[in-house]
């Protein structure tokens, strides 16, 4: 019996109350379940219910099984001592105590609960579809759907603008810092977001940014310590930048080795998303003589900030996605698209980073603007969604569609999802 169902089921009380009795035989009435604890501790707190005709204020703990009590060692947690009812499924008559020696009253669910809400739960996590509700969903009252999106999306950007917090403290509560390591990550486009920030974090921006009017020493000191300039028979270009990336290494003294060439994902990718070509530009928007940061927490305008990550890379860039290797098309301005995305996974987190850091809630409120002025993403995970008959029309859609899915859907956290419980109950 997973406890998500027990929760479930405690929330909204769907149970027998006729004659409610404790394992112990006290009869027992409910006022309120109390409110779902998502910290550590007990299950809900906050709740009220009376025992024979004393009313009880406290937390309650829910388990498949009473002995699951002694099994997470509660009876060694003082924070347990405040627990006024015990759920479970199964009681197997074992009697529990608070340190004070007091007994816990349990109460069993199992012969209370009607087998048919069982059974719609049951099939419900045994449904192989990627989106177990797909074949109902659309059931759902749009207003419900609407508010499961809200939650999905700010639970994203607030899970996002942690990493962006975290990276704040690395790398020494300096916001230009931050913001370049988060861009540099952000060009790698998951697949090779880690080497992307691995090498943010091995060329630092203050050394950067004092070649900022010199667009071949910044691809000099990337692409050197990317590991990238290793060609056997080196064009002309290759080997300047190798000259260059000598001197500037030496003058900067760089404490770590260049990546391992291998490090870098070539397989299955588009030209245009060579680490190559993505590194080019990457060293174009860093030449710009502007603040990152400021202009990326300060623009409002969707279209600007599209603008100004569309950039155009060098001129061999415009020519090669690869040393050696021209090409006789251009492969070298980000596309609408692209653009979009680098937006989303940076400007947005940053925007709610800051909003906590600052305590301006009008940052946070931008961020939400900008995904609902933006169109949706199209991938695999819009698609479905699409498919099942809920509409994708903005970005804020699609980033809490792609949140919906990963976290709760794919994990079947159905009972934790608002359009599962209202599914189930409708029931």
């Amino acid at each position: 019996m997973a406890e998500d169902f027990l929760y479930f089921l405690w929330q909204f009380q769907y149970f027998r109350h006729n004659d409610l009795r404790t394992a112990e035989g006290e009869t027992l009435r409910v006022i309120h379940p109390g409110v779902r604890n998502a910290d550590s501790g007990p299950d809900f707190t906050q709740a009220r219910l009376f025992l024979g005709d004393v009313e009880w204020v406290g937390t309650i703990e829910v388990h498949h099984r009473a002995a699951d009590w002694l099994l997470h060692r509660h009876h060694h947690d003082r924070a347990y001592d405040n627990v006024i009812l015990h759920v479970v499924w199964d009681n197997e008559t074992v009697e529990l105590r608070r340190s004070d020696g007091s007994v816990i009253p349990t109460l069993s669910l199992c012969d209370r609960v009607d087998p048919r809400l069982l059974q719609r739960y049951q099939d419900w996590q045994a449904e192989s579809g990627v989106i177990p509700c797909a074949g109902r969903v659309t059931e759902v009252e749009p207003f419900r759907r609407t508010a499961m999106f809200d939650k999905a999306l700010l639970e994203r950007l607030e899970r996002k603008a942690n990493g962006v917090t975290a990276l704040f403290q690395d790398a020494k509560r300096d916001w230009e810092e931050t913001t370049y390591q988060l861009v540099a990550s952000a060009f790698g486009f998951q697949v090779n977001a880690e080497p992307f920030g691995q090498l943010s974090r091995m060329v630092p921006l203050k050394i950067l940014n004092k070649h900022r009017n010199n667009l071949f020493q910044l691809e000099a000191m990337l692409f050197g310590m990317a590991g990238l300039l290793t060609s056997d028979q080196p064009d002309v270009y290759e080997t300047a930048l190798q000259r260059e990336f000598r001197f500037l290494a030496a003058k900067y003294q760089f404490r770590a080795n260049p990546l391992p060439p291998h490090i870098w994902k070539w397989s299955k990718l588009r030209p245009a998303n060579f680490p190559t070509l993505r590194l080019a530009q990457l060293a174009t928007l860093l030449s710009f003589p502007q603040s990152l940061f400021s202009t990326l927490i300060e623009t409002g305008d969707p279209a600007a900030l599209l603008r100004f990550f569309q950039v155009t890379p060098s001129a061999y860039w415009q020519t090669h996605y690869r040393f050696g290797k021209a090409t006789e098309t251009s492969l070298s301005t980000l596309g609408p698209s692209t653009a979009e995305s680098l937006l989303i996974n940076t400007v947005l987190p940053l925007l709610v980073a800051y909003s906590h850091h600052a305590d301006r809630p009008d940052y946070r409120e931008r961020a939400v603007a900008l995904l609902e002025h933006l169109p949706a993403e199209n991938n695999r995970v819009t698609r479905i969604w699409q498919q099942v008959g809920v509409p994708v029309r903005t970005a804020f859609d699609s980033q809490a569609s792609l949140e919906l899915y990963k976290n709760y859907c794919q994990s079947k956290r159905c009972l934790s999802c608002q359009i599962g419980v209202s599914l189930l109950k409708s029931r």
